[in-house]
């Protein structure tokens, strides 16, 4: 994400990393307009399936999930973990 605002393109949500760079930026600005925009980015993105692999959800019930905004605090933290690790792992310098 580079402007606050500006929409996410879930076509660019390809990798694992991708997504989490995204949840990253989003968790980060904290307004929950942009939480929830970029949760439904990854809804629709390419890379869900690495994404529901990582957290161990089937890839449709991540998707119903992430799009409604309406999953369990267990599933927040599991996201939270696999962006953790994205962030402060194997991604190199910025």
């Amino acid at each position: 994400m580079t402007q606050p605002n500006s929409p996410i393109d879930p076509a660019s949500l390809d990798s694992l990393d991708a997504i989490a760079d995204c949840l990253a930026d989003a968790f980060e600005d904290g307004d929950g307009d942009v939480v929830a925009a970029a949760l439904n980015a990854v809804a629709q993105a390419p890379g869900l399936p690495a994404l529901a692999a990582a957290v161990g959800v089937p890839k449709e019930q991540l998707a119903a999930a992430l799009a409604s905004g309406e999953f369990d605090l267990d599933l927040t933290l599991e996201i939270m973990k696999v962006v953790d690790l994205h962030m402060s792992g194997g991604r190199g310098a910025n």
